[in-house]
């Protein structure tokens, strides 16, 4: 059997591969080096664009990563998780995890309730196409991206036969891992059926530093005080996907497809740091089915290409909070239950009539239906209410758009969208993008966007009881965004590329969630938010030799998020400061050293201090502390003449920092995980 190197046997991986194609060292390298360059020509599509992709080696890097470790890791994004598999949302330039918009082969997968997206029940496994749309960038493909929009894709296999790729895990606090791929293809079909299993006691050990523990003499005086150790509490999980996939070529350039994606989650929600109850009064427990599933027709032919789909999700999602009162039964005191229906259609069309004009149109639609209840509020006659809402909105978004580059090194492009949500339409939302080279030696290319853009409030901001608020005002704002970027190499030797931009942003009439004197929380426009800062990222590949290569990426952002309305009350102090939970700072590095069917990586990232409270108070634990994370990968790849096996090793928190992503919600320390996979060689 033919040599096979390292970077080459994970290529396989990410794609499920199992074709016969060139699997020399020297040749990979050389097409990843090429490839880069032809990024850097400025594709008609994306003039202007402010956009940060992911390849196959970080999206594959294993099965334990949900999309929230993939983007801790590799953006420029503030990833905010509740800890280790629980709720995990990102913020693009200072915004809230309600202002980046989420889709999955082209259809949003936002929650209409929350507006947002829980990113650890994405995993990565499942994702062949991973990129970010930074602010303007996002209303080329969708409204409400205030802060910016993550794209997520599925692609087809390309496989000739049968493919057949296993791999299992197993880490500290009892988790298992499993996946499974079986692929089969020829001219006119192509099948994908994947599958993800995890589960885990996640009882890990922590310095619980919002308690302290006294240590007494032998006259029971207090001579010191600690911090005790204490074990992650009703944080288990079971978490199941399975993510079927058909795709027929039609001829005459038309292609049909299906998508479908089923997650059952089964998740513990951990005790608090505060909490003083012990293991057996209470549980607390969230469940989660969700289906979604996409049909769509797409057609290439000449200067035309067209496509229409249609999708849908449907969320069933539970929430019970029992305990007992002292007689020793479980007494439900919270049983929570949302019901969400989602109908999705879309067409659009591209238009190429030559090499300097290009076209597009695009129209989808949402219809929500919505059921959410609590069932378990008591009244005085013993008799249990419901409380909650049934609501269904319907979202329209259509956007125009031209593209024109009457030279190699200029090109702009304008944006016209349209959204409406319910009987209530926004005004037009206008973009424009630009952008020339500088210096063709190095692809130095200047770009530069300005768009308004619209979001509208979440049904939970309307609806939810107590403490929606049907008066609400959608979000709207004007970003701008200017930068440069780069892509310089020396074939088969080492290619740099990267860009740094600078982005402005005015928001009016931002929702936020704020205490009221009754006692529960409930949103308000506030008047103005004023997000700025600079973001900037360098990809680095070398070729040392022939069979031994290096590559690093970093990247970097600085983004003030500051409260400008006025006063909501004489005692409002929030005016003038930082949002909470927006880290001013962030940075991530990794690096990769692969050496014939060897690798090494390394990963760090950094989140400087973020406040709790918007009035930036430290005190009673207003403030977390900054925290690095540092992580470690190193892989051997076996090749026999039946398979291939991968034996990969992971250290998480090496340095066991002692860290907080949200107040009052534990971390884990130093932990390990070990992955078998085995990749079959079917011919």
């Amino acid at each position: 059997m033919k040599y096979i190197s390292f970077l080459s046997i994970l290529m396989l991986f990410s794609v499920g591969g199992f074709s016969q194609s060139t699997r020399d060292t020297t040749h990979y390298w050389h097409l990843r080096i090429k490839e880069a360059r032809i990024v850097a020509k400025m594709p008609m599509k994306e003039i202007g664009v402010q956009k940060t992709s992911f390849d196959s080696l970080q999206l594959k890097e294993n099965i334990a990563l949900s999309m929230a470790d993939i983007l801790t890791y590799n953006a420029p994004v503030f990833v905010k998780s509740y800890g280790r598999a629980t709720l995990s949302t990102i913020s693009f330039r200072g915004t809230s995890a309600s202002h980046t918009q989420v889709t999955w082969n082209d259809m949003k997968i936002n929650n209409p309730m929350l507006g947002m997206t829980d990113f650890s029940t994405i995993p990565a496994y499942f994702i062949d196409d991973a990129s970010l749309l930074h602010g303007t960038s996002s209303v080329n493909e969708t409204g409400g991206g205030l802060g910016g929009a993550v794209k997520l894709s599925t692609k087809p296999a390309q496989e000739e036969g049968f493919g057949l790729q296993y791999i299992q895990g197993i880490g500290s606090f009892s988790t298992y891992y499993e996946f499974l791929r079986l692929t089969w293809g020829n001219k006119r079909w192509q099948s994908s059926t994947r599958a993800v299993y995890s589960s885990s006691e996640n009882d890990y050990e922590y310095r619980n530093r919002d308690k302290k523990e006294n240590i007494y003499d032998d006259n029971h005086k207090i001579i010191g005080q600690y911090y005790p150790l204490e074990r992650n509490r009703s944080g288990a999980f079971r978490d199941l996907h399975l993510l079927q996939e058909v795709y027929y070529n039609a001829g005459k350039g038309n292609r049909l497809g299906m998508n479908v994606w089923y997650i059952n989650s089964n998740r513990e929600l951990p005790v608090l740091t505060t909490d003083y109850s012990n293991d057996a009064s209470f549980e607390n427990r969230q469940r989660e089915e969700t289906l979604r599933g996409i049909v769509s027709w797409d057609r290439f032919g000449g200067k035309w290409k067209t496509g229409a789909k249609a999708g849908y999700i449907h969320t069933w999602m539970a929430y019970d909070y029992k305990r007992d009162p002292g007689n020793g039964t479980m007494t439900p005191m919270t049983r929570s239950r949302s019901y969400v229906d989602t109908f999705y259609g879309q067409a659009n069309a591209e238009f190429t009539p030559g090499e300097k004009w290009y076209f597009t149109a695009n129209l989808s639609s949402y219809q929500h239906l919505v059921e959410s209840s609590d069932k378990n509020i008591i009244l005085q006659e013993g008799n249990k209410a419901v409380v909650g809402y049934e609501k269904a909105r319907m979202e329209l978004s259509g956007s125009i758009s031209a593209k024109w580059r009457p030279t190699e090194k200029f090109g702009i492009s304008a944006v016209l969208r349209g959204e409406s949500f319910g009987n209530e339409c926004a005004p037009v939302i206008p973009a424009l993008f630009a952008d020339i080279v500088l210096y063709g030696k190095w692809n130095l290319v200047a770009k530069a966007s300005v768009s308004r853009n619209y979001r509208f409030p979440t049904l939970n901001d309307m609806y939810f009881l107590p403490g929606g608020n049907p008066d609400l005002k959608s979000e709207e704002g004007f970003t701008y965004d200017a930068g440069v970027s780069f892509d310089v190499g020396k074939e088969e030797k080492y290619n740099l590329k990267g860009g740094i931009s600078w982005f402005d942003s005015y928001i009016d009439d931002w929702i936020i969630w704020l205490p009221t004197t009754k006692g529960f929380f409930s949103p308000r426009n506030i008047k103005q938010v004023h997000a700025y800062g600079v973001e900037g990222n360098a990809d680095l590949s070398v070729a040392l030799s022939q069979k031994m290569n290096l590559s690093m990426q970093g990247t970097f952002s600085w983004t003030p998020s500051i409260n400008e309305g006025d006063p909501m009350s004489p005692a409002d102090k929030s005016v003038g400061k930082q949002l909470p939970y927006v880290p001013e700072y962030s940075a991530t590095a990794s690096g990769r050293l692969s050496w014939k069917s060897w690798s090494f990586l390394y990963k760090w990232c950094y989140y400087s201090p973020r406040y709790t409270m918007s009035s930036n108070d430290i005190s009673l634990s207003g403030r977390l502390p900054r925290y690095y994370m540092s992580n470690i990968v190193v892989e051997k790849v076996l090749h026999f003449k039946w398979a291939d096996i991968s034996l990969k090793g992971c250290a998480n928190n090496i340095f066991d920092e002692d860290y907080l992503s949200v107040l009052s919600r534990p971390m884990p320390g130093v932990n390990f995980e070990f992955f078998i996979g085995i990749t079959p060689c079917i011919k």
